[in-house]
């Protein structure tokens, strides 16, 4: 009877999402007007697929031209000089050693290395070999051993230990340069989800976070994988970590939506209970989550995550208008949750945009009532 379900549940899916990704594939020539089939993205400015941004959640312009510059040069230094221009305790150095460090590890996946070819993300090694005590340079270089734990290797075999092994002691050194700085320790928090570290040295970790950086909603994320049901918590203990970090969010701080990161998590594989995405565990979550990004700040380099897990939730909960105003914010960039865990975010993002734009057209919207 189950498997009957999941069937019955595919083909509703079909029928919903084929529409679109005919249309746009232009596999229908003639839609009537008014028909819902006629929505079309394209009406309300947003890109096109095929030009989505799968980098980064939103814009960060300057990162843009120095990766650009670094990996067009393989000369790092304007990645030195970014980083050590970019407040250390905030979100978007996070964002930027991410960056660069997945710009290195891509490099040597694409180019490996020969005979007669130097390996990609060759920049990496330079930086660190000619300024060693540069603390950016540092941080990057063990972020960019968790990336190629995480891409190289399988959890739990010993080329995945050792490669983690590598990182803690990466992570130690870049603390050791800038004791003040908690990136060093955020890395770490990979390091720990994946070596299972135990509890008790986890939490020693996670308090010298909260001592230099006690709202950063970037470490929040990546401390919430450690107490998930998938890895070494459960979902309750994730929810409650989640719901701590709420409840103690300063005023404008994002970290109110952690309980629907926490949510997302913990989806079943297969839902078909219709009303799941308007329950109340939920609804509540998605509530937060609204009033941290209305009370953020607009240039808050975490605004763009939780837009993006917020459309997702919002589609599949049809409250089309809510995620059209997520939409006109996010358009454009969709490296985050929930499409980067897709083999095609680009693909995954405009399905859940054409879906908002058929229910929106449905329900009465138009590009003229959508507020910008």
């Amino acid at each position: 009877m189950e498997i009957l379900w999941v069937l019955i549940a595919l083909v509703m899916l079909g029928f919903v999402v084929l529409p679109y990704m005919r249309r746009r594939r232009g596999m229908i020539e003639q839609v009537p007007p008014g028909h819902p089939d006629a929505a079309d993205p394209a009406n309300y400015g947003f890109v096109r697929q095929e030009e989505l941004d799968v980098r980064m959640p939103g814009p960060d312009q300057d990162l843009l031209d120095v990766l650009d510059l670094v990996q067009r040069t393989q000369d790092y230094r304007a990645a030195s000089q970014l980083l050590a221009g970019t407040e250390a305790e905030g979100e978007r150095r996070w964002q930027r050693v991410q960056a660069f460090a997945g710009a290195a590890s891509l490099e040597l996946q694409q180019r490996p290395g020969g005979v007669s070819e130097s390996p990609g993300g060759q920049w990496l090694r330079v930086w660190r070999a000619e300024q060693p005590k540069d603390a950016g340079g540092a941080a990057v270089h063990a972020e960019f051993l968790v990336q190629q734990a995480w891409r190289t290797a399988t959890p739990g075999t010993d080329e995945f230990r050792i490669i983690m092994e590598e990182a803690r002691s990466a992570c130690a050194d870049a603390a050791l340069l800038a004791p003040g700085d908690p990136i060093p320790y955020i890395v770490e928090l990979s390091v720990a989800r994946g070596l299972a570290y135990p509890r008790s040295e986890f939490e020693q970790l996670w308090l010298r976070i909260l001592d230099r950086a006690p709202a950063h909603m970037g470490a929040h994320l990546a401390a919430l994988h450690y107490w998930c049901e998938k890895w070494h918590g459960s979902r309750q203990q994730a929810y409650d970590f989640a719901e701590a970090a709420a409840a103690r969010a300063p005023q404008g701080s994002l970290l109110a939506a952690m309980p629907l990161f926490a949510v997302f998590e913990h989806l079943p594989e297969v839902n078909l209970v219709s009303g799941f995405y308007q329950s109340e565990v939920v609804t509540k979550a998605m509530h937060g989550a609204l009033f941290a990004v209305h009370s953020a700040r607009s240039d808050d380099p975490m605004l763009a995550h939780v837009r993006h897990l917020l459309l997702f939730f919002l589609v599949r909960g049809e409250r089309w208008a809510e995620a059209m105003n997520q939409l006109i914010h996010v358009d454009g960039h969709v490296g985050a949750l929930p499409w980067t865990l897709s083999g095609d975010p680009a693909a995954e993002f405009a399905v859940y945009r054409a879906l908002a734009v058929a229910g929106y057209e449905a329900n009465g919207g138009s590009p003229a009532t959508l507020p910008h």
